[in-house]
């Protein structure tokens, strides 16, 4: 099977984050290293994908810095959305050519990876079959909310940014922006009555990751802590 490093950063901002992935990806187009797997959690941020409106951005980087809040553009498809404390955000860097160079076909699988993690807590998600992106249903009023939203990039089929799963966020701070450009709500773990950690959620995204990707995930000591 192929190799995937898996690379726990902890908590970091955007930016470095993101200069980090730009390293990996240049040196994975070279084959210099395997496929690898960022996991991070971000200070918060609104970052601005390349099909953004800007009537979705709720509240001008004055009022988001007053709050704690930085904004950031990225070259990730998608809308607006929101990082910080309390998500995994996830940022692999495959290169297609090895698996399947289909954009479309790879976020499925992300929303698979996703979907299968969120069993192992008992949580059901599902899919959209108009936006990308794993939902769940409101346990009082049945609707769906989304708890994991999906922006990517791909450059000559390595892949870049990912997907960021809600798990004890502060889900007030989405009020300043229309997540994703929908009205639909977000919803995390917690809200949801799941008390899992980040190791455990991680270990379980890694876990399923591997599994739909058919990939051999090399994990470093600071990524387990399993679900009993």
């Amino acid at each position: 099977m192929r190799v995937c490093e898996v690379q726990e950063l902890g908590r970091i901002g955007w930016a470095a984050a993101y200069q980090k992935q730009r390293q990996l990806v240049e040196q994975r187009k070279r084959n210099e290293i395997p496929d690898q797997l960022l996991l991070v959690e971000h200070d918060p941020v609104v970052t601005l994908g390349r099909n953004s409106k800007p009537q979705n951005l709720l509240a001008p980087a004055s009022i988001l810095a007053r709050a704690g809040i930085g904004l950031e553009e990225a070259n990730r498809g998608g809308d607006v959305t929101y990082h910080g404390p309390g998500q995994l955000v996830v940022y692999p860097v495959l290169n297609l050519n090895d698996w399947k160079r289909d954009v479309h076909h790879y976020v499925r699988a992300i929303e698979e990876c996703v979907i299968g993690a969120l069993a192992e807590f008992g949580v059901a998600g599902e899919r959209s079959a108009i936006n990308s992106g794993v939902w769940v249903k409101q346990r009082q009023t049945g609707t769906l909310a989304k708890i994991c939203a999906i922006g990517i990039h791909v450059s000559r089929w390595v892949t870049s940014h990912g997907f960021a799963l809600n798990i004890d966020t502060d889900l007030s701070h989405f009020r300043y922006i229309v997540p994703c450009g929908l009205t639909q709500p977000v919803i995390s773990l917690a809200r949801l009555g799941v008390q899992a950690s980040r190791a455990q959620v991680s270990d379980a995204v890694v876990r399923n990751f591997g599994s739909v990707f058919q990939l051999q995930m090399a994990v470093p000591e600071t990524v387990g802590e399993r679900i009993p």
